[in-house]
């Protein structure tokens, strides 16, 4: 190799070489895999989990993350603030590596029942982490919290310091659902998808990829995946102790099954152990709503991100089987 070459080699995204992280972020010419269940569901069965732990941060958020903060840059809200931000961790952790790359400081509040391990991320990319206890909640939305801390900090520090993205209002988050997620499974299943599977959280994936896909076949069956409350699926909100985001596009959703706990994460251990797929406990329970389906045809579930964020929770299980040591 010269040296000429050797100081500099040009992106070539067909030599998968790249010259920043970001170009790595999923588009329709660059998509997140589609893989087909094989032994969880019945061999007749076509079900696809769109493996959205393949993004250069680690999950679905990369996509919201992104477009949220091109939102605030093309709308001259970013220059010198501070970012703050809540969230569960996924987004927090795609804007808190975004925000890197840009110099820009981020505070993320996030529910104290999140996994260690999430936490630990955040702290490493630089991020200032502010779990949030049950008092500092607001009484009429008792799991919310963390979006009322995000806010005071933003009222009482001043706009012109802070600025929030706020992922649960934000129409960035839906758009860029819109624009990727949805042409990106329509081209991948090359038309035929008949059924979309995807958890509540945000609403932003459900919302943008439902919309896109019912603009190409009304008859597309959106179906949204709830938690029960008191739930312990990270990303995901019951409805019944939460609430609602504003972005949420209620018209594109046929159906909402609510998934316990146990089946989530029971179906979780089968798709690491029968599917080889190392996924998040999200993806169990979208996994275990498509079972509850009659003939969906070709179906595609969210697979949001992967098991390794959520190896503590895991853990417990593990302990539980008898399994004292991993």
């Amino acid at each position: 190799m010269t040296t000429s070459i050797s100081k500099h080699l040009a992106n070539d995204r067909r030599l998968r070489r790249f010259d920043d992280i970001r170009q790595l972020l999923p588009d329709v010419d660059n998509p997140s895999p589609l893989v087909r269940v094989n032994r969880v569901l019945p061999a007749a069965s076509q079900v696809y989990l769109k493996l959205e732990w393949f993004n250069p941060f680690g999950s679905i958020k990369d996509r919201a993350a992104a477009y949220l903060l091109s939102g605030l840059e093309e709308r001259g809200e970013l220059d010198g603030r501070r970012l703050v931000e809540a969230s569960s961790g996924n987004t927090a952790i795609a804007l808190a590596a975004l925000a890197t790359l840009e110099d820009t400081p981020i505070i993320i509040t996030i529910p104290e029942g999140v996994p260690e391990e999430k936490k630990v991320l955040l702290r490493m990319l630089g991020a200032e982490v502010w779990p949030t206890p049950d008092d500092l909640c607001p009484v009429d939305h008792p799991r919310d919290g963390a979006i009322a801390l995000a806010r005071s900090i933003v009222e009482s520090a001043g706009a012109e310091s802070y600025v929030w993205p706020d992922q649960y209002s934000n129409p960035d988050n839906v758009r860029a659902h819109y624009e990727t997620t949805g042409p990106e499974i329509w081209r991948q299943t090359e038309g035929q998808i008949r059924t979309f599977v995807a958890g509540l959280g945000t609403c932003g994936t459900i919302s943008g990829v439902g919309r896109f896909l019912k603009d190409r076949d009304p008859s597309i069956q959106v179906i949204g995946v709830e938690p029960q409350p008191g739930h312990r699926l990270p990303g995901l909100k019951s409805f019944r102790e939460a609430k609602i985001p504003a972005i949420l596009d209620r018209g594109v959703i046929d159906t909402v099954i609510q998934v316990d706990d146990e089946p989530a994460y029971a179906m979780t251990k089968r798709l690491f152990r029968e599917e080889a797929l190392m996924v998040g406990p999200s993806t169990g329970a979208v996994l275990e709503a498509i079972t509850r389906l009659e003939s969906p045809g070709v179906t595609v579930g969210i697979s949001a991100d992967s098991g390794f964020k959520y190896t503590s929770f895991f853990a417990e299980g593990l302990k539980e089987e008898g399994i004292a040591k991993i």
